[in-house]
């Protein structure tokens, strides 16, 4: 073969890799996972695991910090409502109801079950969800990582197979909380076999904002004492921003209530605004930091319109996290915490959010969460009926159990435009 052709051959190769690449990335994507206005989307939290579900982790985030599930000793604050669930999804808890049967709950592991939790986003309205994966869980530094990297990764295949049969937007949010200093490659190399085996960028569920991938980061700027720095941040971002095969991606960054004045539960390091600019998109936590729909209605002008106005002056998007409530009575009961410790004021305090937020200029939200049930911020299906007994459990009353998923479906219609930011709650059938 003459010099000639050998260089003509590996041209033509060379442009087939990078043309084959190209085509995947502008994979047609469906209309809820094509770009971030006057979307909605929630956190998928995909933790709860039980007695007999094959992960091998019994009850996870069903028990208390002593690793009990029974009664008196319970880590979540509502029950779910399965009355929808076919019985070969359903597990027998050590919990009793009125009528004397056993209690029972679901597995995230379970497909049937995540299948049912995006059908429910799709007819209330909800664009997608955003599946927390915690890096300290699935990269080797948690004594059960042999156990929750392969039912953290049933849990993804579950939620991609889901999101495609109902047409739902999906993204991977990386978790970092508990990591420890100079361990991102690992988080890296999780990265590069999640995208061999799921193949993201042909996929037309997975989150895209102006063609590319979102991947969201999940946990930087805090002062809380975290061991990995923004150096270490910065690691990761820039191999997912960058790297000639898996970079060209948007970034979502989730920070701070305080990050913009780099005050109270932010790291005072100019820094962090460095890394923040070269982001794509700012999701500051709000929960659990203010309470009450008048104060949440305070929150326009206090934080969310110069938040908002900071992240337009530099190039990126505002996306506020809001909230139903807060409890986590039953988890830190040894603590003496209080049941409803944010009141949900009947659907009240997470409308007033979401009416300062669009009132703010933000034009999508996050909702925490769609299935947290630890911290009492779930907005999927809880019963009215919970188990009996020594343990108490929050309920909806007098509201039927799908009523948040309605009020979001009301969201969504606010962020659209449909209808005005008023902050009177709206009449929900």
């Amino acid at each position: 073969m003459n010099s000639l052709l050998k260089i003509s051959l590996v041209a033509f190769l060379i442009f087939s890799s990078f043309s084959s690449f190209s085509f995947a990335a502008e994979t047609k994507t469906y209309p809820a996972a094509d770009g971030l206005e006057g979307k909605v989307f929630t956190g998928y939290q995909g933790w709860y695991r039980t007695h007999g579900d094959g992960s091998g982790t019994p009850w996870k985030h069903y028990e208390n910090p002593y690793l009990r599930f029974e009664p008196g000793h319970v880590g979540i604050e509502y029950w779910p409502d399965l009355s929808e669930f076919d019985e070969d999804e359903l597990y027998e808890t050590p919990f009793v109801m009125a009528d004397g049967s056993a209690a029972k709950v679901f597995s995230s592991v379970h497909p049937k079950t995540v299948a049912r939790h995006f059908r429910w986003m799709k007819e209330y309205d909800i664009d997608g969800a955003f599946l927390q994966r915690f890096a300290v869980d699935v990269v080797g530094f948690h004594d059960q990582s042999e156990l929750l990297l392969p039912s953290n990764n049933t849990v993804l295949t579950n939620v991609q197979k889901a999101a495609n049969q109902e047409q739902r937007a999906y993204s991977i949010m990386y978790d970092l909380s508990g990591m420890p200093a100079g361990e991102m490659k690992r988080v890296i190399e999780d990265w590069k076999k999640l995208s061999a085996t799921y193949k993201f960028h042909e996929d037309p569920s997975y989150l895209r904002n102006g063609g590319k991938l979102v991947i969201a980061i999940w946990g930087v700027g805090f002062n809380d004492g975290r061991k990995y720095t923004l150096e270490d941040v910065r690691e990761l971002f820039d191999f997912l921003k960058h790297d000639p095969m898996y970079g060209g991606n948007k970034i979502l960054l989730g920070v701070p209530t305080h990050w913009r004045s780099l005050s109270n539960d932010t790291v005072e390091d100019p820094a962090f605004h460095q890394l923040l600019k070269e982001a794509d998109i700012v999701l500051p936590w709000y929960v659990g930091r203010f309470g009450g729909s008048k104060r949440a209605l305070e929150m326009e002008d206090e934080l969310y319109k110069p938040d908002y106005e900071w992240c337009k002056k530099n190039g990126l998007t505002y996306m506020p996290v809001i909230f139903p409530g807060f409890s986590w009575a039953n988890r830190y009961r040894h603590k003496g915490e209080t049941y409803d410790k944010i009141p949900r004021e009947d659907g009240k305090f997470l409308w007033s959010q979401a009416v300062a937020a669009k009132s703010a200029g933000a034009s999508c939200v996050y909702i925490a969460m769609f299935d947290e049930m630890d911290e009492g911020t779930q907005i999927f299906k809880v019963t009215s009926k919970p188990p009996v007994g020594e343990s108490k459990f929050l309920t909806y009353e007098p509201h039927a159990s799908d009523y948040y998923l309605k009020l979001t479906s009301k969201i969504s219609q606010l962020m659209q435009g449909r209808i005005k930011p008023d902050p009177t709650l709206p009449k929900i059938d």
